[in-house]
């Protein structure tokens, strides 16, 4: 475990400074400065997130839906609730069970070139190439657009899809080609896929990820190619035709039986309203998913750990969700809002960490108007880790997406993503990446903000419904 974080003199200053109130008026009853200190304090000191990190890192590994390290890391995180004397229990949800297999590529020499081999990952859910691989030119392109302007020049060619992606900021849109490509470029008769890595950073790592193929189109196997190779193939390209071969060796198998595991701190006063709190346990089958997503795995679970131990409880119950398959299926974010269907009207707010163990920034919302009335007279304690301030934009995620037609309001501890992508999906996302100080300040920000979502006497105004259906 690592050694203690001192807490300073001023962050217990601040610990201690109730939340400001208008004058003439009387506080509200609600979170008070001592649960903020021990809370807070706890998490900065007890070094537990990061102790648990390691475990399910280090011990667990890489747990893809429907692998062995998936049913390993179910089986750890419920006894590790147990021991924490938090309830837990398991929710079944059948995973899809895509096994990767081997992968290689490489640049076919040429009169003027020698061969060259790239790195690659297959993309999740890709199709296997033929045992001898295939082999075909190469065309490049940075947009679904330029694969129709291309026509029939597309027919029997891999497609490249080369992006510009350096910032996160840039992560939404070459994702969108990372998902639909393969099905994009088959349209058009291409025979394979290839696409820069999603990346901020590279060491000639490739980065993986889910794709989707539509119905009535060909599949054609699909990989992701590092940065490096990447652009090494653009440089190839326009000094003239490139052919790659390609070898994949990716099964679908049969669905597999899995689970969502869920834990909870039961309400004193109003325990049908419940505060979720979530995180994905299963990661990619490349790294150990360190940032992507044991930091929020084990921040939401050190949360449920020190609020079980206040005594009184939280007015609210404040419940956790370790979703199963949020990386190639969100099989789990659906499954448990299909089998708490009935209780939604009763969620009086969510909130999902995936985004990495970044330090925390501040908090979004997505509520109803006033919103931020009811939470930001509570965010002062959070000052001191440079986090007592409601941000820009909304909050989200992928795994309590499903619950936004039932208006749960949203709620985020924002984290330092900056360097996230670095080794997002990648052999990267290791323990190594993660730094305690910021782990054990953003699971500070998450279990203060969560108690003040489940003590405060009013609940957030809902959020209007999508207006469109969700995928």
């Amino acid at each position: 475990m690592p050694a203690a974080l001192p807490l300073s003199a001023a962050l217990l200053c601040l610990l201690s400074a109730p939340p400001k109130s208008p004058a003439k008026a009387p506080a509200p009853l609600g979170p008070s400065p001592q649960v903020a200190e021990q809370l807070i304090g706890a998490a900065l000191t007890d070094g537990h997130a990061y102790a648990r990190l390691a475990e399910l890192t280090d011990s667990i590994g890489q747990r893809l839906s429907g692998s062995e390290g998936a049913d390993a890391a179910v089986r750890w995180a419920k006894r590790s609730f147990e021991a924490d004397g938090v309830k837990v229990w398991l929710e079944p949800v059948k995973v899809p069970h895509w096994v990767r297999g081997e992968g290689s590529a490489r640049v076919l020499a040429s009169d003027t070139r020698r061969e060259q081999k790239l790195a690659v990952l297959a993309l999740g859910g890709s199709v296997a190439t033929p045992p001898e691989g295939l082999t075909a030119e190469v065309v490049e392109v940075r947009s679904f657009e330029e694969v129709a302007a291309l026509g029939d020049k597309v027919k029997g060619k891999v497609v490249f899809f080369n992006h510009s992606m350096a910032e996160t900021k840039d992560y939404g849109p070459a994702a969108a080609l990372r998902t639909r490509g393969a099905s994009v470029a088959a349209k058009a008769g291409a025979v394979g896929m290839l696409i820069r890595s999603l990346a901020t950073a590279s060491l000639r790592t490739p980065h993986t990820g889910a794709l989707r193929y539509d119905e009535g189109v060909p599949a054609i196997p699909a990989a992701a190619v590092s940065v490096e190779d990447a652009q090494l193939l653009h440089r190839l390209l326009g000094a003239g035709p490139v052919k790659v071969e390609l070898k994949l060796s990716c099964q679908t198998l049969p669905d597999a039986d899995s689970f969502n595991v869920v834990a909870e701190v039961k309400g004193r006063e109003k325990p049908r309203e419940v505060v979720l709190l979530g995180a994905h346990l299963d990661s990619w089958d490349v790294g150990t998913g360190a940032h992507d997503d044991g930091a929020g795995v084990t921040m939401v679970m050190e949360a449920a750990r020190l609020l079980a131990r206040l005594k009184p409880a939280p007015r609210r119950t404040v419940r956790v969700v370790l979703f199963m398959n949020e990386e190639n299926g969100l099989r789990g974010g659906r499954a448990y809002a299909e089998a708490h269907a009935a209780e939604l009207g009763e969620h009086v707010a969510a909130l999902e960490m995936d985004a990495g163990g970044g330090r925390p920034l501040g908090v979004v919302l997505r509520a109803g108007p006033g919103g931020d009335a009811l939470v930001k007279p509570w965010l002062r304690p959070l000052e001191a880790l440079g986090a007592g301030v409601l941000l820009p934009g909304e909050a989200g995620g992928a795994d309590i997406s499903p619950l936004m037609p039932a208006r749960v309001p949203f709620v985020g501890v924002r984290v330092d993503a900056s360097r996230y992508f670095d080794v997002h999906h990648s052999e990267a996302d290791t323990l190594d990446k993660v730094d305690p100080k910021d782990l054990a300040q953003s699971t500070a920000a998450l279990a203060w903000v969560s108690y003040v979502l489940a003590e405060v006497p009013g609940v957030l105004p809902r959020p209007d419904a999508p207006a469109t259906p969700l995928p």
